[in-house]
């Protein structure tokens, strides 16, 4: 039976806007110790939105990243800020984003990125039903938005500007969900 590691010493070893990058003595029920070190990202996680213009259709967004210095295609995402659930955020940065809100909010899986260094959560949020709304986001640049098939996803993972993992991870989740609301109607 897996046993939790106890966890002391919890330092802030560096901090900016995004990350607390902390450090930890670790000592494992088996008596060995480590020191591992975690981003740590301040707030209430983040949410990623799969917005289906209709059972086929998904609207995706081309979106300056720096971490990879390019314009990527991904899905809509944002913080969820003080106060908001993970659903209220992810309509919040559906209609800031992509000028739609969604009438029917389904929440998916909390996803984690790398988690043997990074704490973040992303809550994943499959959004139907949508209608034309807008408002001001905090976007640096307007965001192009572009129409994809779900019946064309295998090849729509292998696209080069599509390089994220949770977008293609909650792609297939969503066409799978799609699927089974298809069959048990």
């Amino acid at each position: 039976m897996r046993k939790k590691p106890t966890l002391t010493n919890i330092t802030n070893i560096a901090t900016t806007r995004f990350f607390n990058i902390q450090s930890m003595d670790v000592e494992f029920s088996n008596g060995e110790k480590r020191q591992y070190e975690r981003l740590k990202p301040p707030g209430n996680g983040a949410v990623l939105v799969i917005p289906m213009l209709d059972d086929e259709t998904v609207l995706m967004i081309y979106e300056y990243s720096g971490g990879t210095d390019r314009y990527e295609l991904a899905l809509t995402k944002g913080k969820i800020d003080d106060g908001e659930t993970p659903l209220e955020a992810a309509n919040r940065e559906l209609i800031e984003e992509i000028g739609y809100g969604a009438k029917k909010l389904t929440f998916l899986k909390a996803m984690s990125i790398a988690p043997g260094y990074q704490s973040s959560v992303t809550h994943i949020v499959l959004a139907q039903d949508l209608y034309k709304d807008c408002a001001e986001g905090d976007e640096p640049e307007p965001l192009e938005v572009v129409e994809h098939k779900l019946s064309e996803l295998e090849t729509l993972v292998y696209d080069n500007d599509l390089t994220e993992a949770r977008s293609i991870a909650a792609l297939y989740m969503a066409k799978e969900v799609i699927r089974q609301q298809h069959s048990s109607a």
